[in-house]
């Protein structure tokens, strides 16, 4: 009987912990708009202990081979350069084959398939939504999501020779 209310009493106490373990969760949102403002979809940013986990749902983009990047400024006025170049806060080189490199802001590239619809997963345990660290995406000029017009070759700097940014969004 008395193992039984030690267990209980875990389980209750894990209850307990659970909310406030929830309430420690940051999160944040990018809507994505096209171009000409046509809404694409949204990326989910959450924090884990492992870095910063991004859901993308995606609609209405074109098939194929897109670069996924975080961009340094928080704005996304068309054609998207108001997001600035690449998160870069430890000013390193650009691309995953590129020795000196990566970007905290390259992540893999997304393949849209012909519907024109995608749900991706991408963790990138280089930024995080702790405001304070050189690596949060929550500075005073913020960060964007962009998706280039072609794939991110993961070595030509300064983006990839990813292409025309297509889509972007406020991280807030």
């Amino acid at each position: 009987m008395k193992f039984r209310s030690i267990a209980i009493a875990a389980i209750a106490a894990a209850t307990i912990a659970m909310p406030a373990v929830a309430a420690d969760m940051k999160t944040a949102t990018a809507e994505m708009k096209s171009l000409d403002g046509k809404d694409l979809g949204w990326v989910k940013l959450e924090q884990t202990p492992a870095g910063v986990l991004l859901t993308a749902k995606l609609k209405d983009m074109p098939a194929g081979l897109h670069a996924f990047h975080i961009h340094q400024t928080g704005s996304c006025e068309a054609p998207f350069k108001s997001a600035g170049g690449h998160f870069n806060p430890k000013g390193l080189k650009h691309g995953i084959y590129t020795e000196g490199g990566k970007h905290a802001g390259d992540m893999p590239n997304i393949h849209v398939p012909e519907n024109g619809e995608l749900m991706v997963e991408v963790l990138n345990p280089d930024v995080t939504l702790t405001k304070g660290p050189l690596d949060s995406l929550m500075d005073t000029d913020g960060a964007a999501v962009v998706i280039h017009a072609g794939g991110d070759d993961y070595k030509t700097d300064p983006a990839g020779a990813a292409g025309d940014r297509i889509a972007c969004g406020v991280i807030k």
